[in-house]
């Protein structure tokens, strides 16, 4: 696992704009999709997938503007 895990670190680091930008396009797909077919399970626990949005942003937004500031 870690093999692996060095591995894709690796090839992340030699990612440019355009592959960040298809791998976050995928994402968004599959978060689409998998709404679009969960969407009354996640319904139910709306709030709680607004806290993990809400937190996950502070904490990326805090390490790129707080603690990785040039």
């Amino acid at each position: 696992m870690e093999k692996l895990l060095k591995q894709t670190l690796s090839a992340a680091k030699k990612y440019n704009a355009w592959d960040y930008a298809w791998l976050k396009t995928c994402l968004v797909a599959l978060g689409i999709i998998l709404g679009a077919y969960f969407s009354s399970f996640f319904l139910k626990y709306i709030t709680v997938v607004w806290v993990i949005a809400i937190i996950t942003y502070i904490w990326i937004i805090y390490k790129t503007f707080v603690k990785y500031k040039v």
